[in-house]
């Protein structure tokens, strides 16, 4: 049995093919790892290097501490009061006659407003006057009579009597007639008239508005805590949201003796001077109540302090020697907050602090200060 030579050799290429292949196999699978190693790599670097960055500094607004002088005081609001204000009403029946004064001008005392018709009343009054008369006539004949002995005493007593009568019905008409002239009973300002010629008015009817304007009260409650502060005589100073910018200045006029026992709230009255009838009653008034001598005290302005649980803090601006401006978070302690600025202690005067721009800030943060910077973000931030 005889082998064929040909399948032998055929046989012997293909081994010595095989590493070959292997090799180049090999190869590939190396330059491919390599690639997406290298690949991954270079997307990990462009990851990190925003990140390598240095941040911009935060744009702020700057302020200082600075000293003020301030009036310890008590703030409240209130109302303005007449000191006299009415509706002017009439006592009797009667149909007006007459309307004597104009709506919206000033009155004096006394001055006439209306008059109701009387015509029956002096009718009335007449045939009065006339009993009056025949009666003191009686009373002076049985007075002569007297004297002669020619009449009783008893007589003499019931023409008196007649006499004092007749002289009071006199008078009593004299009185009806008197209340259908309806007077002022004080000086003041007269609103807008309520009855019109020819009406009929019931008793107790309105016919105008009367207030006097000057001086005036504002009249405004404080906690029961300030009982001790609160004295007769202190300055007072109200500002009116119908008068913007103006400062009107009065003094305390009266005190409650006791405290409301409903709101636990001590009622206060102060009087104003109003020459000029631009205080009107009604108004609504923030009321300060100066209750000691002028302190100084530092300030800040309110946008520079930022408010939370944990209380009230800044931040302090402050260099180093390079020149660049970090800021650090320095708790306060805040008081009594008037025009826009908080009373601070805790800082020195001169003390450079954020104004503006809080939002972003966190302590060490570097920051560039551009006072002329309108910022977008919140001036009050808090944590």
């Amino acid at each position: 049995m005889c082998i064929s030579a040909a399948p032998l050799s055929e046989l012997t290429k293909d081994n010595e093919a095989m590493p070959q292949r292997r090799t180049i196999s090999v190869s590939l699978l190396v330059i491919i790892t390599a690639g997406v190693a290298g690949f991954l790599y270079w997307q990990n670097l462009q990851q990190q290097a925003p990140q390598s960055r240095a941040m911009p500094p935060a744009v702020i607004a700057a302020t200082e501490v600075t000293e003020a002088q301030w009036e310890p005081s008590l703030q409240s609001v209130g109302s303005l009061v007449a000191t006299n204000g009415i509706d002017v009403s009439t006592e009797v029946n009667g149909i007006v006659s007459e309307v004597i004064f104009t709506s919206g001008q000033p009155v004096e005392q006394g001055q006439v407003l209306i008059r109701l018709d009387d015509s029956v009343d002096v009718a009335a009054l007449e045939a009065l006057r006339a009993e009056r008369r025949l009666a003191e006539v009686q009373f002076n004949r049985a007075s002569d009579l007297l004297k002669k002995r020619v009449t009783s005493k008893s007589e003499f007593d019931e023409a008196r009597a007649r006499f004092d009568a007749a002289v009071a019905r006199v008078k009593q008409q004299q009185a009806v007639i008197k209340r259908k002239i309806i007077h002022a009973p004080f000086t003041g300002l007269a609103g807008i008239r309520q009855v019109s010629l020819g009406e009929y008015l019931e008793a107790g009817a309105s016919i105008v508005s009367l207030q006097a304007l000057d001086p005036i009260y504002a009249d405004y409650t404080l906690p029961e805590r300030y009982l001790t502060r609160v004295k007769s005589g202190q300055v007072v100073k109200l500002k009116l949201d119908a008068l913007p910018g103006e400062v009107f200045s009065g003094s305390v006029s009266a005190v409650n003796p006791g405290v409301d026992t409903g709101t636990r709230t001590l009622k206060v009255r102060a009087t104003l001077d109003n020459a000029g009838g631009m205080l009107r009653p009604g108004m609504f008034a923030g009321v300060t109540t100066i209750t000691d001598a002028a302190e100084t005290v530092l300030t800040l302005p309110k946008t520079a302090i930022s408010f939370n649980t944990y209380g009230s803090f800044v931040f302090v601006i402050s260099e180093n020697d390079t020149g660049v401006a970090t800021v650090k978070r320095t708790a306060i302690k805040t008081g009594e907050a008037r025009d826009g600025r908080v009373q601070v202690s805790g800082l020195s005067v001169g003390t450079r602090v954020v104004r503006a721009g809080l939002v972003k800030l966190r302590d060490g943060m570097p920051v560039k200060i551009d006072n002329q910077v309108k910022l977008d973000d919140k001036e009050i931030s808090s944590e």
